[in-house]
């Protein structure tokens, strides 16, 4: 049996040869991670419901709709092929849209479901085998809005609190058997968030906070620092993490702040919207 070698104490795992199987690689947190994992001189397949811009050396990639079990074990067939085992499986793609919680769930509330959830547990699941070989690792990219409680993302939002629910239930059944750590990106200005700007929801403008034309602060976490965050996450044995510092603060505030965060993301879209900075247009619902 394969096992990844450690070192600094067994604290952190030696990337080089790693096996890994990496969702969303065509997207911008997915294919910035891919290229850190290969210059850490990690095996990577990338899996992606659409072909990537370029070619990354030392990696191949899988277009799949991970949604249908099917392709989701082709997925793990084919990556198993290539690189004779697996150690890592980092399930990052999503989808991100905007509906309205008070009304019928929508087609595309179901889609943002299908993706960000169900098809993480079939891959997982076809996975498992393979990882159980290895005392593997499986990470869920979830999303602050796991934790971090906002208005139009309905399904968004369940969908990530459910991949961290189905990440502490893996946790616990296969515990010393297969480690599972869970991650919490906070806004990253990928195409994930295209459809919710058409929608007139910019997170970028509500997190960006600028008094009388000044700058303040803004807690968007750049690409590249979120994708070193997640390959040090393949590195080490963490539960519960941020991409960044600064979301792992955000985390713990959501946690143990609840109501103080809840106002202030209330507040803050509530007064641009009077502004006008905001103008959100849900699309007409699709009831199925």
């Amino acid at each position: 049996m394969r096992q990844l070698k450690r070192y600094e104490g067994d604290k952190l795992m030696n990337l080089h040869g790693a096996r890994i199987l990496i969702t969303g690689a065509a997207g911008g947190l997915g294919s910035k991670t891919t290229e850190l994992l290969i210059r850490a001189g990690a095996r990577v397949i990338g899996v992606d419901i659409r072909k990537p811009e370029g070619n990354w050396p030392g990696t191949r990639f899988v277009t799949a709709d991970l949604t249908k079990r099917e392709e989701a074990r082709e997925a793990i067939d084919r990556a198993i092929e290539a690189l004779g085992g697996l150690d890592i499986l980092v399930n990052n793609a999503g989808t991100l849209s905007l509906q309205d919680a008070g009304i019928q769930p929508t087609l595309g509330s179901r889609h943002s479901m299908e993706v960000n959830f169900w098809a993480l547990w079939n891959l997982t699941a076809e996975a498992m085998p393979h990882l159980l070989k290895t005392n593997g690792k499986v990470i869920n990219i979830a999303s602050l809005f796991a934790a971090v409680n906002a208005p139009l993302i309905p399904s968004y939002g369940a969908s990530k609190r459910a991949v961290v629910a189905f990440s502490d239930s893996l946790r616990m059944q296969y515990h010393g058997r297969v480690t599972v750590t869970t991650m919490y990106p906070g806004f990253i200005n990928t195409a994930i968030h295209t459809d919710a700007v058409r929608q007139g929801l910019s997170v970028a403008k509500i997190i960006d906070i600028r008094p009388l034309g000044l700058k303040l602060v803004s807690l968007e976490e750049p690409v590249a620092a979120a994708a070193a965050g997640v390959v040090r996450a393949c590195r080490r044995q963490y539960r519960d993490v941020g991409t960044t510092r600064m979301g792992t603060l955000t985390l713990w505030a959501a946690r143990h702040l609840p109501s103080f965060v809840d106002a202030f993301i209330r507040t803050r879209i509530g007064y641009m919207i009077r502004k006008g900075t905001l103008k959100i247009e849900l699309d007409n619902p699709v009831f199925p």
